[in-house]
């Protein structure tokens, strides 16, 4: 398997749908590290070379984007701060209902 960002991706998958294990990337934004990094679409992940996955490493961390830890605790730090003001939003109702608000 190979190492993206903290996260083992699929070595059987195409690499677009691969890239979409990692937290933050979804389907548009692993096409786009792609065709950044010269890879086509439809090259799957154990057929690439090390200096092609360098090279998606070099494209992500380029992008500045919020990816796996980050973006995990930046969700975190909303939900907590949500929770000590007492905002309702998310919070189900006695009957089981979702609240907005």
């Amino acid at each position: 398997m190979a190492r993206i960002v903290g996260v083992d991706i699929p070595r059987n998958k195409k690499i677009a749908f691969s890239l979409c294990y990692i937290h933050g990337i979804g389907m548009a934004t692993a096409l786009e590290i792609c065709k950044t990094a010269k890879i086509g679409t439809d090259k799957r992940v154990q057929e690439l070379s090390e200096k092609q996955i360098t090279s998606i490493r070099e494209v992500i961390s380029s992008l500045e984007i919020n990816v796996e830890g980050e973006l995990r605790s930046f969700n975190a730090m909303n939900i907590k701060r949500l929770k000590d003001v007492g905002a309702y939003r998310g919070l189900r109702h006695r009957r089981g209902l979702p609240a907005n608000g």
